[in-house]
This record gives structure tokens, sequence and C-alpha cells, in this order.
């Protein structure tokens, strides 16, 4: 077969055989012509067709003068003009969508505004400080408060309870108040409202757990009467209060019902968020609005007020919802009781505990005036459904044993009348701490609160019980937002200007600058102060003027104001003591009668009680002998003169300038 092989170049093959064969294959297989031929050949041809065309000639000098640049593949086949007009097409396109960025920032420019409309800003209470929030908006014929909230005192305040908002300003607008517009139903917002209705009466508008909860305060303080004035509102739906229309918005915290406050205005749309953190996964399953707030944020906002607490801390707030698999592996682990302590505001924390006290087969025991009144009025109003079977009573607690008990109680502050405390000292009449209990505080101190929580965290654990506070990171979350949730806020809603709220003034100063990172101008920012008051208008955000605030100081034991002098002596007693004298003075003779009575607090300790009277005796002496005459005629000015040189005396001797009360009695 190989003979028969016609590409067979065997030597034994005829020579003529061999030399047809190759001239025919050469024939055959003749190499096609190359691209650079074909593109050699094509350009000659045209050349030579172009050779008699005067703008041929014109571009082929032009071209010798340009750099030759080599065309990339997507360029091969696609004329310079087409290029050129493809990238003009898309730089156009870029153009617009940029315009398009810009205006969607900026939606406030877009808006109609009244050239000569403008609100006053007056914060009550909530700056420079936790708590107390009270903000008065004002239009030259209305106004409307919004929040009256108490706060708590620090450790030198003695004897008082709670602090509320000082309302002299009030005076002064209070035929302009429309009505009173509650954000929720926490302490800080609602907390001094019975203590203004004792002064001044005004509609109530809100959801139904703050009127609620606003109504059992009422209860207590002899004010049912005016429940009259509750207006219940719905969400999403815009209401008139005098010169504002007012729209509340859902948003989540860790109270149920919060929301947030839409107000149209003369000058623009105001928006307040009140105290709110973004929660995905809510306990109650209905998350934070964002769909209105960006509804809003469209229309364009004239001014953001927003909640400053949680501005120094970064990411993100967990959810109410990461607490539920701390609260279970507890509750799987512990082999006696289970006591709970949160703020008795909190619901839903409340909630989750009893809802893993029911998974555990656990009996629910809720010890606490104010945790008992929120969670029945919780229950009542349908926020939280739980059978009336699984509740005991605090007396009922002994017959169970201790593995079937769970206890909810008041005193996460570690507040010295709350149940807890009482259960720490023994104090309580049924329930003592044992070593086998369980004791879970789902709350962070406060501010101002940390010594106080220390203090009964040292009672537990000297009670031998297992106490956990901060050991897990989830058993308790914040209810403010942090930085990235409120520049969320600051994106959606996209403000003009901006007025950071609800905090010190560290606070309010760390939200300005998250404010600025997000495209606020910083001259559209203001930080204020209780008692200042901003004027804003399309055009401008400015402070106008102050106005008098401050603090009233409440006893609850006797649900009595204490007087500010009052607050000062007690604070005076604290840290520099009392010194008393009682002396009989001779007239005739300017001398002592007897030796004087001297009595003492606070200055020096039992062992130098001897030596410390006997050197306030010297004193008597050598200060009746050298006084002026005149002195012996008025009992009022001899105790004045006296108690100005103890002072001097006191400051040498223990620089301090302790409470004196000179007693003087003069004889003829």
């Amino acid at each position: 077969m190989e003979e028969n092989n016609p590409n067979n170049n065997n030597e034994n093959t005829p020579k003529d055989t061999r030399e047809n064969r190759e001239a025919h294959n050469r024939h055959r297989f003749k190499p096609r012509r190359t691209d650079s031929n074909h593109k050699e050949n094509a350009q000659s041809k045209n050349n030579n067709r172009n050779r008699h065309n005067p703008h041929f000639k014109k571009n082929q000098e032009e071209s010798k003068n340009t750099p030759h640049k080599e065309k990339t593949k997507h360029q091969k086949g696609y004329g310079n003009k087409e290029l050129q007009a493809s990238n003009l097409e898309l730089r156009k396109a870029v153009e617009l969508n940029a315009k398009v960025h810009e205006s969607a920032l900026v939606p406030h420019s877009r808006v109609e505004v009244n050239p000569n409309g403008k609100i006053r800003i007056t914060p009550i209470g909530g700056l420079g400080e936790i708590g107390g929030n009270m903000t008065i908006l004002e239009s030259q014929n209305s106004a409307i408060i919004i929040d009256v909230g108490m706060s708590f005192p620090s450790e030198n305040l003695h004897g008082v309870d709670i602090l509320v908002p000082d309302f002299s300003y009030l005076e002064v607008i209070k035929d302009k108040i429309a009505g009173i517009v509650i954000t929720h139903a926490h302490e800080d917002h609602i907390g001094a409202m019975p203590y203004l209705f004792k002064k001044y009466q005004f509609p109530i508008y809100g959801t139904a757990l703050p009127l609620g909860l606003i109504g059992s305060k009422f209860d207590e303080h002899g004010l049912k009467k005016f429940r009259s004035l509750f207006r219940a509102v719905e969400k999403r739906k815009p209401i008139r209060i005098g010169d504002f229309e007012i729209e509340w918005i859902h948003i989540t915290h860790s109270i149920v019902d919060s929301s947030a406050l839409a107000i149209k205005t003369e000058a623009g749309l105001i928006f307040h968020t009140g105290d709110f953190k973004i929660d995905h996964t809510p306990i109650d399953g209905y998350p934070t609005d964002l769909n209105r707030i960006a509804h809003y944020g469209e229309q364009g906002v004239l001014l953001l007020l927003s909640d400053s607490t949680n501005s120094h801390k970064a990411g993100y707030t967990p959810s109410e919802a990461s607490v539920g698999p701390a609260f279970d592996l507890l509750f799987s682990r512990a082999k006696g009781r289970v006591i709970m302590s949160t703020f008795s505001s909190n619901i839903h924390r409340v909630y989750q505990a009893i809802k893993h006290g029911i998974k555990y087969r656990r009996k629910v025991s809720v010890i606490g005036r104010s945790m008992e009144k929120n969670l029945e009025i919780a229950r009542m109003l349908g926020y939280i459904e739980i059978p009336q079977s699984i509740f005991i009573e605090a007396h009922e607690i002994a017959k169970y044993p201790d593995e079937e008990i769970l206890i909810v109680t008041t005193g996460s502050q570690g507040e010295t009348m709350s149940a807890l405390y009482r259960m720490a000292t023994d104090e309580h009449r049924h329930v003592k701490i044992k070593e086998t209990d369980t004791i879970i505080l789902s709350a962070k101190a406060i501010p101002g609160n940390e010594s106080s929580v220390s203090n009964i965290l040292n009672f537990l654990n000297k009670a031998g019980a297992k106490v956990y506070y901060q050991d897990f990171s989830e058993i308790h979350t914040s209810g403010h937002a942090a930085q990235e949730e409120q520049k969320l806020m600051l994106r959606l809603v996209k403000p003009k200007f901006f007025l950071p709220v609800h905090g010190e003034y560290n606070h309010i100063l760390r939200h300005k600058e998250t404010a600025i990172s997000c495209g606020i101008d910083e001259r559209n920012i203001y930080l204020m102060e209780d008692g200042d008051q901003i004027e804003v208008a399309h055009n401008y955000l400015r402070k106008v003027r102050s106005v008098k605030t401050g603090k009233t100081y409440i006893d609850n034991q006797v649900d009595a104001t204490i007087p500010s002098d009052v607050i000062l002596d007690r604070q005076n007693l604290a840290e520099n003591g009392i010194l008393v004298v009682y002396a009989i003075l001779d007239c005739a003779k300017n001398t002592l009668v007897e030796k004087p009575r001297v009595q003492s607090m606070g200055i020096v300790s039992s062992k130098e009680t001897m030596a410390f009277n006997k050197e306030i005796e010297e004193f008597f002496a050598l200060f009746t002998k050298n006084c002026k005459k005149e002195l012996y005629k008025s009992q009022k000015s001899m105790e004045n003169e006296l108690r100005n040189s103890l002072r001097k005396l006191m400051f040498k001797k223990i620089k301090r300038y302790p409470t004196i009360l000179p007693i003087v009695s003069l004889q003829n």
C-alpha cells in the first residue's frame, strides 16, 4: 500500500514523476495572502484611488504631524468620530446622574417656602444631662410642648428623689400653648407630667401606652379628672395642633410604641426622632418605619432634632431580640430561683424574661409597684399577651420549689427603696437572697448611678447568689442608636439644619461630627444648652436669647417640692458639718455669765471634742471682752457678728466653712 501513497517521497520513485508531483503540490498548496499583505494591497489601491483627491493630500500631511497611536481591540473598526460621539453621550449621562444625586441630597432646596415663616425651639430640659427631656416649639401665634420628663438626682442632692424641669417659661407663653406632644412612655419623657398639671393643663397627644402610663400617674396624684384632656393619635395620620401639623411615625426603642414626629410648620418641615434605634427584628415585629421617614426626607426637611445618647458608640446597637439567647442560657443553667431586674418601662425585656420562665415551667412573681403597674397596663392595652395563670403573689413564692420560681422586679439602678435592694439587705417581707439564686441585672447604670449599682452588686454577692450583670454582652442592649444608625437617620431625613438633642455636651458634640461626615454643613448645626432659644427660618438657624431654666427638687416620700435653699443647707451640712453654740452674756459687764455650751457634728472626731470645745470657750472669752459695746443692745447683731467670727476661726482651723448656729441670750 506504501507505493500507492501519492505523498510518498521514496527515492525509488521515477524522477519525472516526483517533479510532476511537486509542481502539482506547489500549485495545490499555494499560501494564502496574510492580513498584512491584504492591508498593504488595500492601502495601495486606496492610494491610487485618492491620488487626485485634495482632501486626501491634506489628511496625509496632518497624519505625518500627529503621533501615531495604535488602536485598541475595542476601537478597531470604530471611527474616531463615532468614538468621540459615544464618549460624549456617556459623559452627559454621568453629568445628568450627578445632578440627580445632588438633587437627592438636598430636597429641601426644591420646597416652596414662606419667606416670612420662622419657628423658635427652646429646650427646657434634656441637654447637658441624661433625662429631663422637654422642648417647646413656638410660632408667632401658638406653641407645643414635646415631652415633659424627669431626671434622677446626683448623690449630693440629699433627700431628693427626682428632678423636674423649671416651668417658669410656660407662664410667659401659657396662652399660646395648644397642646403637649408625647414621643414615648419613658420616665425621662413623661415623668414630670403630674407636676406640670398641678400648675397648667393642656391637651395631651400621644399613642396609647404613654397616655395609659400618664393616666396612672394622674390617678396617684389626684389628677384623674384631667384624663379628659387625653387625645390618642393614629400613626401616619397627621393632625392639626395650633399652627402645627404633626404626624407620629413608628420607631423602635427600649419601650413599646415609640414615635418620631414629622412637624409641618410655617417655616418648613421639622423632624424630631425622639429616642430611637433601628431594630430590624423587634419583639413585636414592628420595625422602624423607614419608608415613612424617607418619604419626608424626599419632601424636604428644614430641621432635624435627633437623639444623641449613644453618639460615642460605633457601629449598630444590637436588636432587643439578641437578649433572648442569653436569657435562655442562664435560665437553663439555673438550679434555684431566677431573679431578673430591669427598668420597669422595658416591657419587651420583661416579656422575654416571662416567656423563658414559661418555657422552663416557672411561676412568675412580679414585685415592685412600678413594674406591676406598667406590665398590667401593657397587658390591658393588648401590647403583650401572657396567661394570668402563670402569675403568683410575692407571699406565695415560699409554696413552690425554688427551681419553679421566676421573680421579675425593680431595682436595677440600685435604688435604696426598690424591691431588689430590700431583698439584698434582708428587709423584704417575702424574699431573701439565697446562695442558690441566679440574679440577672438586665440593665446598665444610668450615668450618675454607677456607685448605687456597685453597692447593690456587693450586697447580692455577699449573700452568695450568682449575679450576672455584664458577664454577657447580650444580657442587655441599649434602646438608643449608635453611630451607623444615626448616619442612616441623617441620610434618610437629609435636613438643611441640624440640632442634636438628648444628652450631655460631649454627646451632642460627637453627634455633630457624625452629621458633618454625612454632608451637613457645619454652619447649619447648633449645639444647644437648656434655655437657649433657637430661631429657624428657611435661610438661617441662630440663637436669639436665653430663657430661665433649672430644676425643681421632689421628695417622693411626702410628694412635695424641696426649696433650693434647703438643698444647699443639706449639701453644706453633709460636706462641712455643723457647729451650735449657746451663750448667756452679761450686757453690763461685757462678759460671759457661764461657759458657753458647744455642740458640733461632722467637724472633729469624738476624741478631739473636749479640746475643740475648750478652744471655742477661749474664743468667746476674748470675743466678749473685745467686741463693740453696741452689739450688746441687739441679739440679732450679736449673733451675726459671732457667726462671722466663728467662720473665720473654723476656716483657719479645718479649712472648711461648717454651718454655724450661734444662740445668744443677753442679760442686763
